[in-house]
């Protein structure tokens, strides 16, 4: 059983639901963020990860090729501490990104599931300006991002209701632009790994419940900032994952709300030892609309953060546009 664009059984060679963007959510702040009654520790920012990039029909894929470019406009105008209260004084952070994802689905089945790979290079300009520590602006090219293994399932089903599903195998490279002397960057200087489970459930072939669940681990930056004073540093593993559920109110038009949510696990670690209350939090909401016609697709999605802990709290636009052959 094929279903196309809107859900709806259709064709074989559309491919609308894909695999998104993995990258970028905000930046990457190597510097010591320590403030008089504000944290007692440097704090290792996560790298960039996939908040809210992908949405609608997000584990909808079939065999072929995909080609998409995403554009992200992040503002925070707050940094919060370990308890999620607003860091005082003027902090402000603005990041835009630009990616392109390349991917490629095979008719070769592995476990039931068409095999495939992707890879993404995301472009970035981020100013951050903070009361407390680091401060400065950055352009250039982000961490490569690259997908040896896809599996991807087309033809399931989950309590009578059509299910497909994806998994991916990340992997981000060390390749940005990165000097130890900025307290801003826009490459990490670490590999992370950062698997994901991606969903699509369709009760009616208007209605859709998306979502993708990921891991992330990271190895050890040995050239952190060198205001740090430190020899290596190592931000926790996370949790992190995107939601959305959709209805298409006319043939190609769906409406919906689309989230994220972020948890830390464990605590960033300098020179080996462990960070207390390092651990970062952030929840993201909002709505989004879909088109989609001839094998190209349209998104516009907004999200409103709320709950932040050490890391800032904004609003964020993604607007994606993908095409498959």
């Amino acid at each position: 059983m094929k279903y196309g664009k809107t859900g709806k059984m259709l064709y074989r060679k559309d491919k609308q639901g894909l695999f998104g963007r993995k990258t970028l959510a905000i930046l990457v702040v190597i510097g010591l963020l320590v403030c008089a009654g504000v944290s007692s520790a440097a704090d290792i920012p996560l790298p960039p990860v996939n908040l809210g990039e992908t949405s609608f029909q997000d584990g909808i894929a079939f065999p072929g090729w995909l080609v998409e470019e995403t554009f992200d406009y992040y503002h925070a105008g707050q940094f919060n501490n370990s308890q999620g209260e607003q860091i005082s004084g003027s902090n402000k952070l603005t990041a835009v990104s630009a990616t392109t994802h390349v991917a490629y689905i095979s008719n070769f089945r592995l476990l039931g599931g068409f095999y495939g790979a992707e890879i993404l290079l995301p472009l970035v300009d981020v100013d951050v300006d903070t009361s407390f520590g680091p401060k400065g602006s950055e352009q250039g090219v982000g961490d490569l991002i690259i997908s040896p293994f896809i599996l991807q399932w087309t033809d399931h089903k989950l309590f009578g209701m059509p299910y497909f599903h994806r998994f991916v195998f990340d992997i981000t490279l060390p390749t940005g632009a990165y000097d130890r002397n900025r307290p801003v960057n826009i490459g990490s200087n670490t590999v992370s790994i950062n698997p994901y489970y991606a969903f699509t459930i369709m009760p009616t072939d208007r209605l859709e419940m998306s979502a993708r669940l990921h891991y992330l681990w990271n190895s050890e930056n040995d050239e952190p900032f060198v205001g740090l004073g430190a020899g290596t540093i190592q931000p926790g593993q996370a949790f992190h994952a995107n939601y959305a559920a959709s209805y298409e109110v006319v043939k190609g038009v769906r409406l919906g709300i689309n989230g994220y949510a972020l948890q830390q696990l464990t605590e960033d670690k300098v020179d080996g030892r462990s960070q207390a209350n390092s651990d970062e939090r952030v929840f993201g909401i909002g709505p989004g609309i879909k088109w989609s016609g001839n094998g190209l697709s349209l998104y516009l999605n907004s999200y409103f953060e709320t709950g932040a802990e050490n890391r800032p709290e904004g609003t964020k636009v993604v607007f994606r546009l993908s095409k498959v052959f």
